[in-house]
């Protein structure tokens, strides 16, 4: 990013929004210092906390509170900035608000101060996204990965690799000024080749754990179906420990998908209730909803189906006729709830405490669990259970790229150095150029070459005053 000063000066409500104890106003910018003298009155040493009286221009008093400044470039934007620790208070907040706009700065767009501080030299883009991903961080794993990457653990990667891209690429632009030495393609091919084959295995290792990553920074998806009254509803509100879904004896109670959030081992699972599938649905809205079923079910990570053992697992409502599971046709996906399941996927066959043990049935597929969500019993192992099959997808805590586009810069990347390992031998100077545009792809990752396009995605996910 090419380093512009701002002629202006912003400010924004640093912390949470609402009646709180206590609330930061940051104000960045090349009049930070002198606004912050308007109002206070002399200035305390920068990264020194002073308790100030706070005036409008009238010199009536706003607020009481801890005037802190931190001098440019040795601040989060790169910038002068001046922090206001005050009441969190409407009429506090309204009066502040003036007073800074009639010193002449203006309210900060969402993720101004990130963006200066992306192009003042304080963080890179990979830098900004781990700090975006930090704001939003449900869970533990969440929380380690954006940490990792806001210090700097995916930009030391992206630019050792385009380094290492740059040292190819001397010996490749050697050839092009000695044309005439017939030995020098082979002495390049020989040395650059191993080199390029090293980075490229390295880059398809990475590129082969980015799910992992994406998994840890979005969560796993996890639908419940099944046909209608097994106990859906029922399962998400004892997973989530919340009333989220209404419950209730009459079947079809459910009609379009509820959605709850829960921290599963450090992953953020989002869990989805859907309306029942049966057959001979007449009901628009019920057909609706078991249409929101199956794209739910299809968009899913994990797909928990659930069966009423009170109703008999091999007839009365639990599954589809057509596709009952028999004890002599255990090939028969009776479990198979309209052909959605997939492999490592959970049946789950609930209120197991209304039937006797010899009633309920075994069954042909892995991972196939007995519950009573009204009880409890076999919550545990079932738990258990989900949370590994969870954690499956997001076992790699060291993978890095989290996002889509990182994962296709590297992409971009190992395709241009395919290209030039199979022209290194014949014509290195085509060689060089791919090398290039390889070290080209990687440098977005970072914002060392052009990214602008990207810019304004991603600090539109901020907040005001991040």
């Amino acid at each position: 990013m090419k380093k512009t000063p701002n002629a202006e000066t912003i400010f924004a409500r640093a912390s949470g929004a609402g009646r709180a104890g206590v609330a930061v106003y940051r104000v960045s910018g090349p009049a930070a210092f002198s606004i912050a003298k308007a109002l206070c009155g002399r200035l305390p040493v920068p990264k020194r906390a002073s308790l100030r009286l706070i005036r409008e221009q009238s010199g009536d008093p706003i607020d009481e509170g801890l005037l802190v400044l931190f001098r440019g470039p040795a601040s989060f934007t790169g910038e002068d900035v001046a922090e206001f620790h005050l009441h969190a208070s409407p009429a506090v907040e309204a009066a502040l608000y003036e007073a800074l706009t009639a010193h002449g700065a203006r309210p900060a767009e969402a993720g101004e101060f990130s963006k200066r501080a992306l192009v003042n030299g304080r963080l890179d883009l990979a830098e900004i996204e781990g700090l975006a991903d930090l704001l939003d961080a449900e869970t533990r794993l969440q929380r380690k990965q954006a940490l990792g990457q806001l210090g700097g653990r995916l930009s030391a990667a992206a630019e050792g690799w385009r380094g290492r891209l740059l040292a190819i690429m001397a010996p490749l632009e050697a050839d092009i000024d000695f044309p005439d030495e017939e030995d020098i393609p082979a002495a390049i091919a020989a040395r650059a080749g191993p080199e390029i084959d090293a980075l490229i295995a390295e880059l398809k290792q990475h590129e082969k754990a980015a799910a992992q990553a994406r998994a840890i920074r979005d969560g796993v998806k996890v639908a419940i179906i099944g046909a209608p009254n097994a106990g859906k509803s029922s399962l998400l509100n004892f997973l989530s420990g919340s009333e989220r879904a209404i419950v209730a004896p009459t079947p079809g109670t459910t009609r379009d998908v509820i959605e709850a959030r829960l921290d599963l081992g450090g992953i953020l699972v989002s869990l989805f209730d859907t309306a029942g599938l049966r057959e001979n649905a007449d009901n628009s809205i019920e057909i609706e909803g078991m249409r929101r079923t199956r794209m739910t079910a299809e968009e899913a990570d994990i797909r928990v189906l659930m069966i009423d053992a009170a109703a008999g697992p091999f007839h009365a409502g639990s599954v589809p006729r057509e596709t009952e599971m028999r004890l002599d046709q255990p090939e028969v996906a009776g479990f198979d709830a309209y052909g959605l399941l997939r492999e490592g996927d959970f049946v789950l066959l609930n209120k197991c405490d209304l039937v006797s043990g010899q009633d309920v049935p075994v069954s042909p597929v892995e991972n196939f669990y007995r519950m009573s969500v009204k009880t409890g019993e076999g919550a545990a192992v079932f738990l258990s259970a989900l949370a590994a099959a969870v954690a499956g997808p997001a076992r790699s805590e060291d993978a890095l790229l989290t996002r889509a586009r990182h994962t296709e810069a590297v992409a971009r990347a190992i395709g241009h150095l395919e290209v030039a390992r199979r022209s290194l031998a014949v014509a290195p100077e085509l060689a060089a150029e791919d090398v290039r545009l390889a070290a080209r792809a990687l440098g977005g990752i970072t914002g060392a070459v052009g990214v602008e396009d990207v810019l304004a995605a991603i600090f539109s996910s901020f907040c005001i005053g991040k």
